[in-house]
C-alpha cells in the first residue's frame, strides 16, 4: 500500500533543538547531532511521529550550525538567516540615501533608521518594503518498494494544501528532492519557498535492494542441484525461467542483467538481478532412500580411492 504524510517543520530555535548552549563549539554540535539522531532515528521509532518531526528538527539544526557560514548569519538574524545578504544590502542602500542627503556618518541613529527599525521595514514594518522569498517546508513521502519501482503520482497535503507530484521510477530510501514554489509564501510580494520532499522506501519482502541492484535468495532442491534442471524465479516485474547447471553448489550467484531496480530519472535503465542459491537437504527420508545415499555415498568413496 502506498501512504504519506506531510510534516512542516516551522521556525525553532536550533540551539534548543540540539540541547545546547549558543557557545557551544563544532565538536560540541556534532556529538548533541549524533546522540540525538540515534535516539529518534525513525528506524528505532517506527509509526512515532513525534520521534519523525523530531528527526527533522534535528537535522535541520545541524545542516544550520555545523556550517560556520550559516551558523554565523543565524545569530545574528534568527529564523530571517537566509535574508541576511538581502538585510545587508538594504542597510547599504539606506545608508547611501542618507549619504546622499548630506547627513553622513552611520546610516543609523542620529535621525537616521535603526537596526531595529529597518529590520522591521523589510518585513512588513514602516518605510520601503523589500520583496523576500517565503520560507522553505519540509515533508516526507513513505512508500513501499513496489511504489517506488514504477513512476506514479501522488496528492501530499502540505500546510491545507493539495500538491500533486510525480514520483520518478528509482527513488531510494532517504533521497530528497526540491519541488519549487510549493513552500510558504514570499513577503512583500517576493517568490514562493521551496518544498523539501525526503523519501522513506520500505524493504521489500523478498528483494535486499542495494541502489539500483536487487539481490535474491533462491533455494534450489537436492535432485535440481545434482543434476541440473529449470526453476521459476521471482522478480519485480514478473516471474522467470532459469536454468540450473548440475552440480550447483550452495552460494553460487547468478546475475539476470537488467532484471533489477529502475535508474532514478533515466527511462528504460534499470540495474541487475543477483540470485544466490541455496540448497535444501531431504528430511523424513525413508529407509529405501537411506539405503541408496549409502550406495551414493559407497560409489564415491571407490571413485575416490
Amino acid at each position: 500500500m502506498r501512504q504519506n504524510s506531510a510534516i512542516i517543520h516551522m521556525p525553532t530555535d536550533h540551539y534548543t533543538v540540539l540541547g545546547i548552549p549558543r557557545t557551544a563549539s563544532a565538536e560540541d554540535i556534532k556529538k548533541a547531532y549524533r546522540k540525538l539522531a540515534r535516539k529518534h532515528h525513525p528506524d528505532l521509532n517506527p509509526n512515532n511521529a513525534d520521534a519523525k518531526k523530531k528527526f527533522q528538527e534535528i537535522n535541520e539544526a545541524n545542516e544550520v550550525l555545523s556550517d560556520p557560514e550559516s551558523r554565523k548569519k543565524y545569530d545574528q538574524y534568527g529564523d530571517q538567516w537566509k535574508h541576511a545578504e538581502q538585510f545587508e544590502q538594504a542597510k547599504r542602500e539606506q545608508g547611501s540615501r542618507q549619504q546622499a542627503s548630506g547627513q553622513g556618518g552611520s546610516p543609523f541613529g542620529a535621525g537616521g533608521m535603526d537596526e531595529e527599525d529597518l529590520f522591521s521595514s523589510m518585513f512588513g514594518g514602516r518605510g520601503r518594503q523589500v520583496k523576500f522569498r517565503g520560507q522553505d517546508y519540509q515533508t516526507e513521502l513513505r512508500l513501499d518498494a513496489e511504489a517506488a519501482y514504477t513512476t506514479h503520482k501522488q496528492t501530499l497535503n502540505v500546510n491545507g494544501k493539495s500538491i500533486r507530484i510525480t514520483v520518478p521510477a528509482g527513488v531510494e530510501n532517504e533521497q530528497s528532492i526540491r519541488i519549487p514554489g510549493q513552500g510558504g509564501p514570499g513577503v512583500n510580494g517576493g517568490p514562493n519557498g521551496d518544498l523539501y520532499l525526503t523519501f522513506f522506501v520500505a524493504p521489500h519482502p523478498r528483494f535486499k535492494r542495494v541502489g539500483k541492484d536487487l539481490y535474491l535468495t533462491q533455494e534450489l532442491d537436492l535432485s535440481t542441484a545434482m543434476l541440473g534442471g529449470e526453476i521459476t524465479v521471482d522478480t519485480m516485474d514478473g516471474k522467470v525461467k532459469l536454468k540450473v547447471a548440475p552440480e550447483t553448489q550452495p552460494g553460487t550467484k547468478v546475475k539476470l542483467k537488467g532484471k533489477g531496480f529502475p535508474v532514478y530519472k533515466q527511462e528504460g535503465q534499470f540495474g541487475d538481478l543477483f540470485v544466490t542459491y541455496t540448497v535444501k537437504l531431504p528430511t523424513a527420508l525413508s529407509d529405501r532412500e537411506k539405503e541408496l545415499f549409502r550406495e551414493l555415498a559407497a560409489l564415491r568413496n571407490t571413485a575416490s580411492a
